[in-house]
């Protein structure tokens, strides 16, 4: 993934939807302007200065927010345009069909009078229940009708590809059920994460005194809600480990699942969930399933009703009263991520509906913004890409002929998506109403719950897509060896019709390469052309990849981010070989281009050539601004470095970047042959 659920939407919503002429509220997205250079940092020695630190100086992140820059511009962007649609929807008030569900959910959600109202009465019946659990069995049972209504939170359940065989659906399982960010936090003995630990005690505290429960009773809970995780945290692996596509495959028979849990019956929530008993599904992760088994005898009841109690509170809380909502944001926003104050409740409300109905809203959005023009032209750039990504694969002097064969195999297979799915989800028999927003949302949630649910079993459908035509990202999925781009990031500064060509390549271009090559990085390149957990390499020729990549890993982690902490090369490891080998490709198709465009091969704009804007336009998109607290949860959570390290990281591996600017070897931007990174 660039960063990392088919529906209808009724013809009498698109003809309803006369949206009006956009005005100035619509932000502006960034692009590549000489006006924001910085001449005072060359680019041999640090791009991303050169390229983002005017713009960075004078942007920073507004209080609602924990980020700022390319990505938030354009996301802000598509919010607007949404909150046109979804406006409209609310006001026709329709009776029937998607917009009534659009109408309903946004219009329920924007009610802060009747939300506050009704305070925690809309989550009463879930709390009453767990009040009166009074065994490990009659929690086991709670699990099971929780986690039918798609409210389950204890651990991972779904439907996926079968990794031996990609094109039927089987069942996962996945650890889970902790409110931190990683194990780490609950674990390791860091003065940061210490405060953290005590910030969400009280915030457990403060939870369950708001939704009803007396103070000392609270604080005693919020201790074993604590220790209750903390012991999940002992039985999990840690992000690194979860990047290992391995950690998610262990097939079992229903019957090997039970002796593994005794206490916790898979044949009875199989049964629960209305799924029919399967021959083998994955139980992934099962020293988590161990210590889960030993936790419904040994951990005491009152234990677990604060666990279930808190949980069931803190999921609903921001879609209750403001006290409910802004504790939570209290925590979760401000103390962990830096965030300052809660966005405005109609963005609150539109990411909601994004997550949970994106797509119905993404068919007027692709209407209002997505010409099929654009769609080809996109398209004509991946075929340009898939060109220059097969040449270089041809001619890696460390790949075996008979990997490459492999590999040429699977480049073959690469399906591209663009702009919006061609089949539109159907969203019929999804219940909404004008009552309330907790009820709207978690009728979606047990809507996407029984769709998910209902793929297990059959063939995969390979025309759903993974995100909304909305989102301003892009992704490869490797059980379909497919690669994804929503409409949304199909502008400024990625892709612009009427731009050059450096600005394209060095953009959208760069993104296409970064998601081809996802199927050849650590982990995806353990998978085949079709799609299946395979190895088609040779020992050797893994184990060259390997050195390179250790490579690769050593720079990253040498890359000090904030206080001292350290980029995770390990974490962050497939993203980096993403953007080495999509820049690289990128760069390459753009000379290919430039052969047959003689009117661009020598011709400069504002002072500078194509190859010097193509990698000024690969830095532009990492123009990015972060809070503090954000940046240190994401060094630890999250799989892509910090975007100013993006910036300068394939570049400075690339001879090509050099040449461009004229670098010398002695240059900050220019790393030493013998620790310089090349692989695809």
């Amino acid at each position: 993934m660039l960063l990392r659920p088919r529906r209808v939407l009724s013809a009498a919503l698109l003809s309803a939807l006369s949206l009006p002429v956009l005005g100035s509220d619509l932000i502006a997205p960034i692009k590549l302007d000489t006006a924001d250079l910085n001449a005072d940092a060359p680019a041999c020695d640090d791009l991303n200065a050169f390229v983002n630190s005017r713009w960075l100086a004078n942007n920073p992140v507004p209080s609602d927010r924990t980020t700022w820059g390319t990505f938030e511009t354009l996301a802000e962007r598509s919010l607007t345009l949404q909150r046109q649609i979804a406006e409209q929807a609310a006001a026709a008030n329709a009776s029937a069909g998607v917009d009534k569900l659009i109408g309903d959910f946004y219009a329920t959600g924007l009610d802060d009078t009747a939300i506050n109202a009704q305070g925690v009465a809309p989550l009463q019946p879930v709390l009453d229940r767990i009040a009166a659990l009074d065994s490990p069995q009659a929690i086991t049972t709670w699990l099971r009708e929780a986690y039918a209504k798609g409210q389950g939170a204890l651990f991972g359940f779904g439907g996926e590809a079968d990794f031996k065989n990609s094109s039927m659906t089987i069942a996962y399982t996945s650890q889970g059920g902790m409110s931190l960010p990683e194990k780490g936090y609950y674990t390791l003995e860091r003065e940061d994460y210490a405060k953290i630990r005590e910030a969400f005690k009280a915030h457990v505290q403060k939870t369950l005194e708001l939704s009803g429960v007396d103070a000392a009773s609270a604080a005693e809970q919020a201790q074993w809600v604590f220790g209750f995780e903390q012991r999940l945290a002992d039985a999990s692996l840690s992000r690194v480990e979860m990047r290992n596509p391995a950690v998610f495959y262990n097939p079992v028979s229903l019957a090997d699942a039970e002796k593994l849990t005794p206490n916790f019956s898979w044949a009875e929530f199989f049964k629960a969930q209305g799924v029919a008993a399967p021959e083998m599904f994955s139980l992934a992760q099962p020293k988590f399933f161990e210590a889960l088994n030993a936790m419904l005898v040994e951990v005491p009841v009152a234990h677990w009703q604060a666990y279930l109690r808190f949980h069931a509170i803190d999921g609903a809380a921001p879609y209750l009263g403001d006290a409910l909502a802004e504790q939570n944001f209290s925590f979760y926003g401000k103390t962990l991520r830096g965030q300052q104050e809660q966005q405005p409740r109609w963005k609150r409300v539109l990411n909601e509906l994004n997550g949970q109905m994106g797509e119905a809203l993404g068919q007027a959005y692709v209407a209002r913004t997505f010409p099929p023009e654009a769609k080809a032209q996109a398209l004509e750039l991946v075929n340009h890409l898939s060109a220059a990504l097969k040449t270089r694969i041809e001619q890696l002097d460390w790949m075996s002929d008979a990997t490459k064969l492999k590999a040429l195999e699977k480049w073959a297979s690469f399906t591209p998506k663009i702009g919006y799915p061609d089949v539109w989800r159907d969203w019929s028999g999804l219940q909404t109403t004008r009552n309330s927003y907790l009820d709207n949302v978690l009728a979606l949630i047990a809507f996407n719950y029984r769709y998910n649910l209902d793929k297990i079993g059959k063939p995969v459908d390979k025309s759903t897509w993974e995100m909304s035509p909305q989102t301003v990202n892009a992704y490869y999925n490797p059980l379909r060896n497919e690669i994804v781009f929503p409409a949304a990031i199909l502008q400024p500064p990625f892709f612009d019709p009427g731009a050059d060509p450096a600005v394209n390549y060095g953009g959208i271009g760069a993104v296409i390469g970064h998601e081809m090559i996802h199927g050849y990085d650590d982990q995806g390149s353990k998978f085949d052309a079709q799609g299946n957990f395979s190895n088609w390499w040779t020992d050797e020729d893994r184990k060259g990849f390997e050195a390179r990549t250790d490579k690769l890993v050593t720079q990253f982690s040498s890359y000090v981010a904030i206080d001292g902490l350290k980029v995770k090369g390990d974490l962050t490891l497939g993203e980096n070989i993403a953007d080495l080998g999509g820049l690289s490709v990128a760069f390459d198709a753009m000379n290919r281009y430039l052969s047959e465009h003689d009117e661009w091969k020598t011709r400069k704009i504002d002072g500078y050539d194509q190859a010097q804007r193509f990698f000024m336009n690969w830095a532009t998109v990492w123009r990015r601004n972060f809070k503090d607290e954000e940046l240190k949860l994401r060094l630890d959570t999250d799989s892509h470095a910090p975007a100013g390290f993006r910036a300068i990281g394939a570049p400075s591996n690339m001879g090509s970047f050099a040449a461009a600017f004229n670098c010398s070897v002695k240059d900050k931007m220019v790393r030493p042959a013998e620790v310089q990174v090349a692989i695809w």
